[in-house]
């Protein structure tokens, strides 16, 4: 497996990065150039709705957009696969700059981008983190890192900069007790996600971001210990990313988006209910048929859902909950208008009674 790292940045440089990508990409949306011919404007003019929506996939990995339409939760809504991500904040600039009309992305970098004028809206949770599934920041189990102070002068491997892992980080840098001075010198390195835990016992870093089935696979090796996880930085359960629509395509084709976002609750629903070896069969089918050479080894160790809220529906504390590091990055100033960074309006789902974990 190949194991190519990016040069490695400070954690406090990267609000600005982003902030600057984030205006390009409205940029580009704004001034149509976008690419080539999109699935919202086929249904512009006519009136009629689009009924193709495109997205960006994950490798190895099932979006809850997949398992909706493999469910006939979309009805007559089909989705074009345009290309695969491991970046939260890379979807959802795809979706600003036209390049797809669905994307998801930690709740700090969509406010990230709607801050910096992007036209799209969050319209529901589509991940979370509780106490079976979460991220883990993990060192070598021989390692001498024990503490936050410990991790000065080290690097992290995270999977992008200016999203969940960065906030975590930096939420327990400065928990812990640690000057911005010394936060600074903290460094993340961009690593793939598949390709973390091999970095972390390559001693390529000194400390790697494992969430989910690769957590997992990892724990099963062994020789490797968590230093904290997102839940006990936070606290839990929580939603942590939503998927955006873009306005225009809201406003354009608002039955279909309405059959998109309930199609993703029932999802959600669906994972939170079924018995957990059917769950990951109905993965492992996604994946043999979708046709892109993955593998589904790693798919044996998931275990839930993730996201906290009954079908997926926002609530502003997803979105006030990262204001202090929102505003020592730099990201946001004042205090959150809530109101033009999501809606539930089409979510149709009928919220249910909180759901037992699922059976199995």
């Amino acid at each position: 497996m190949k194991n190519r790292l990016l040069p490695a940045r400070t954690i406090r440089t990267t609000g600005t990065a982003f902030a600057m990508a984030a205006v390009a990409a409205v940029t580009l949306a704004l001034s149509g150039c976008g690419g080539p011919a999109t699935a919202q404007q086929a249904g512009s003019g006519g009136g009629a709705e689009v009924k193709t929506v495109r997205y960006q996939g994950s490798p190895n990995t099932v979006a809850l957009v997949e398992v909706a339409e493999d469910l006939g939760y979309l009805g007559d809504v089909k989705l074009e696969w345009v290309s695969n991500t491991t970046s939260g904040p890379q979807s959802i600039q795809s979706v600003a700059t036209d390049q797809t009309d669905i994307g998801g992305a930690f709740t700090g970098a969509v406010i990230k981008l709607i801050e910096a004028g992007a036209p799209v809206k969050a319209v529901i949770n589509y991940y979370g983190e509780d106490n079976e599934t979460f991220t883990g920041y993990y060192v070598e189990e021989g390692s001498p890192i024990r503490t936050a102070r410990d991790l000065i002068g080290k690097k992290i491997a995270v999977n992008t900069l200016g999203a969940h892992h960065e906030a975590v980080i930096t939420t327990h840098l400065k928990n812990s007790g640690l000057t911005p001075e010394e936060i600074k010198q903290v460094q993340l390195v961009v690593v793939p996600p598949n390709e973390t835990e091999v970095a972390l016992r390559k001693k390529q870093v000194d400390a790697g971001t494992l969430g989910g089935v690769l957590q997992d696979r990892a724990l099963a090796e062994g020789g490797v210990r968590a230093l904290f996880t997102d839940v006990g930085v936070i606290g839990g359960p929580f939603d942590a990313g939503q998927y955006v629509l873009r306005n225009d395509f809201l406003a354009k084709n608002p039955e279909t988006s309405r059959t998109l976002v309930t199609g993703v609750a029932k999802a959600i629903e669906w994972q939170r209910s079924t018995p957990r070896e059917q769950v990951i069969a109905k993965f492992e089918e996604i994946i043999a048929k979708r046709g892109r050479n993955e593998s589904t080894e790693a798919l044996k160790y998931w275990k839930s859902v993730g996201v906290a809220s009954p079908g997926g529906r926002i609530q502003d504390t997803d979105f006030t909950r990262w204001a202090d590091y929102l505003k020592s990055a730099g990201i946001i100033t004042g205090d959150l208008d809530t109101s033009t960074l999501y809606t539930n309006e089409f979510n149709l789902l009928e919220t249910p009674a909180p759901a037992a974990t699922p059976k199995g």
